[in-house]
C-alpha cells in the first residue's frame, strides 16, 4: 500500500531520534564531558548531532504526512509511488548526517535524501494544486 510504509517509517524513524534526543540530553548534562560538549554548542558534533536530531524527526513527520495523504488521495494524484519511494529516501537526511559524525562518512547521503525529500514535497505540493475536484 503507498503511504503506509512512509507512516510507518516516519513513526519508527521519529521514536529514533527522540531516543537519540534523551542521549543529546546526557552528552549536555550528565556526561563527564558535559561542560566540553555545551561549549561546543555551535560548532563541530555538537551542532551536527542537534541536525540529525532537528533533521531527523522533521523527515519522520514529513513522511507521516505525506504517507497519509498518499493513501487517501491515491486514486486522484498521479506517480503516488514515486513520490512515496522519494520521501523514503528522504530520510538519508538525518542518517547520513549521523555517519559523518560517528562514521567520519563523506556528507553524500546528506545531499541525496535532502534532495529526495524536496522534490517529494514539490511534486505533492504540484500535484494537489493540480488536482481536479
Amino acid at each position: 500500500m503507498t503511504g503506509k510504509k512512509n507512516i510507518s517509517a516516519g513513526f519508527l524513524t521519529m521514536g529514533f531520534f527522540m531516543i537519540y534526543g534523551f542521549l543529546l540530553i546526557y552528552l549536555r548534562d550528565f556526561a563527564p564531558t558535559a561542560t566540553e560538549w555545551s561549549d561546543s554548542y555551535s560548532t563541530g558534533k555538537h551542532f551536527e548531532a542537534r541536525l540529525a536530531h532537528v533533521h531527523g524527526n522533521l523527515f519522520a513527520f514529513l513522511n507521516i504526512v505525506i504517507g497519509f495523504l498518499l493513501l487517501h488521495f491515491k486514486d486522484k494524484l498521479p506517480h503516488v509511488k514515486v513520490i512515496s519511494l522519494l520521501a523514503l529516501a528522504g530520510l538519508l537526511m538525518p542518517i547520513g548526517i549521523l555517519s559523518e559524525v560517528y562514521l567520519g562518512l563523506p556528507p553524500v547521503l546528506v545531499l541525496i535524501g535532502a534532495l529526495s525529500m524536496s522534490i517529494a514535497v514539490i511534486w505533492l505540493g504540484i500535484n494537489f494544486y493540480t488536482l481536479k475536484k
